[in-house]
């Protein structure tokens, strides 16, 4: 395992405070059935009282659709046995990577289910759900009592600005559920067998992967088939090189958001250095994910982007010695925010769909899930984070990836951590920024046309007139 500066009783403590933890201990649930999706009525509301704030009738079934990724859907099906039990409810359950395939059909029909883990590369846009009306109001949830503690407001419990990632016009809409940290990674082991520092000023990046490929080793791999991943890189350094004022002047869809915006520049010319010098893993534009990240895996590269669900997505293919390690991204010279700044927010989104026939039945799923008990067992069996504010016990075995991210937001105080919203506020732009990126990568289009085509898709969407129902401070 890594090793760590911070005392290890600090660290657990330090990570149950903030959701950044993996717990191992906590009894297998049994799950329930599969299947679910036949068209009926909507059932009527049960009484409301403290501990049934939303009114659930027992013995109405629950059809919950998980997307089955990098956290897999076990966690899901112990989540419903208990579900199952305490509603004496038959819960169907599906796991799957095609949420738009299965589930946009049942929307058209006006027959969706009842709890969505919409994620994923093939998850329904959420903007285009919340024009449509599809989503039920969360801010409910917010503002309904605690299981734990019912003198507290489901709001009180979580870690401060999580729920704000699932915001549309001001309501909340989307729960996004696990607390995760975005950036580089690499393995320790190959870092210390050769004698390298762990980069943090861009020149030394640089350098280190130039050293890396004399070796025969790529410098950096991405997930090319999905360039999400490398947006993580240029828009992470957009914000570190400009501030946090950069980063919302994206999100706020401003005129000069990339072009005029000399942050942007410096950091699509410094992104574009790697590509343009060869310091790319070859061939790894044309790889999807977990290609990509198994070849990382096997020593082909020194770094990969991602967020700190990479760990558990590699259980199967990392060495045992590896030292998977967390790096936020490196700075350019006289960068405004430092280099443990780092991305550090909510993802994950499920929500209850406005149609859904049992929305109450919705609505309590998720308030049991942001529960101690409920928080505990999706750590445990995921080892990833939570959005629950010290929701986990000591007591616990961290794996190396775990407890790097732990270390790097215990490094990074609150005010340096940030988070970019347009990606859930206008997915055809953040899908135009991605088409530009995987042209950039490609070495098929130039920085200064990245910026033009990365603007054009601000300045489209700021042409929405729904658009002016987001704005951030």
């Amino acid at each position: 395992m890594g090793s760590t500066n911070l005392n290890r009783r600090d660290l657990i403590k330090r990570a149950a405070a903030i959701g950044l933890i993996a717990v191992p201990g906590v009894a297998a649930l049994s799950s329930c059935a599969s299947g679910g999706g036949e068209e009926s009525k909507p059932v009527k509301k049960g009484a409301v009282t403290k501990d049934n704030p939303f009114g659930v009738n027992k013995g109405d079934a629950l059809d919950v659709v998980v997307f089955k990724g990098g956290f897999g859907d076990e966690y899901a099906k112990q989540w419903e046995g208990v579900y199952a039990k305490s509603w004496d409810a038959k819960v169907s359950h599906l796991g799957t990577q095609e949420i738009t395939g299965k589930l946009q059909p049942r929307f058209n029909a006006g027959n969706p289910p009842d709890v969505v883990d919409n994620s994923g590369a093939q998850s329904i846009k959420l903007d285009v759900l919340h024009k449509q009306g599809q989503l039920t109001d969360l801010t409910q949830l917010l503002d309904a009592p605690s299981v734990d503690d019912p003198e507290k407001k489901v709001r009180d419990t979580l870690i401060p600005g999580t729920a704000e990632k699932g915001f549309f016009g001001g309501k909340m809409h989307a729960l996004n559920y696990v607390y995760t940290v975005w950036g580089l990674w690499y393995s320790g082991k190959l870092f210390k067998d050769n004698g390298w520092t762990a980069p943090e000023t861009w020149d030394d990046f640089v350098s280190v992967m130039q050293e890396a490929k004399k070796k025969g080793i790529g410098g950096l791999a991405h997930q090319g088939k999905h360039p999400y991943y490398m947006n993580v890189v240029i828009m992470d350094l957009i914000a570190k090189t400009g501030g946090l004022d950069s980063m919302k002047a994206i999100d706020n869809l401003d005129p000069r958001a990339f072009v005029g915006n000399d942050a942007a520049k410096r950091s699509i010319e410094a992104v574009y250095e790697i590509v343009d010098k060869g310091l790319l893993m070859p061939g790894t534009n044309g790889l999807d994910h977990v290609e990509s990240q198994t070849k990382w895996n096997e020593g082909k590269a020194l770094f990969i982007p991602s967020g700190s669900w990479l760990e558990n997505e590699q259980l199967k293919s990392t060495p045992e010695d590896f030292e998977m390690t967390f790096l936020p991204v490196p700075v350019l010279e006289e960068s405004v925010m430092p280099f443990h700044a780092l991305r550090a927010g909510a993802g994950e989104p499920f929500i209850v769909p406005a149609k859904a026939k049992n929305q109450a039945g919705g609505l309590e799923f998720l308030r049991q899930m942001l529960s101690k008990e409920w928080s505990t067992s999706f750590a445990k069996e995921v080892s990833s984070l939570s959005i629950v504010d010290g929701a986990v016990d000591e007591g616990v075995e961290l794996r190396p990836g775990i407890k790097s991210a732990i270390a790097a937001v215990d490094a990074c105080p609150a005010e340096e951590r940030f988070d970019y919203l347009y990606t859930e506020w206008y997915s055809a732009m953040d899908e135009s920024i991605r088409n530009a990126t995987a042209e950039l990568m490609a070495k098929r289009i130039k920085p200064a046309d990245w910026l033009k085509k990365a603007q054009a898709a601000v300045d489209k969407a700021a042409k929405d007139p729904a658009s002016k129902q987001n704005k951030r401070d």
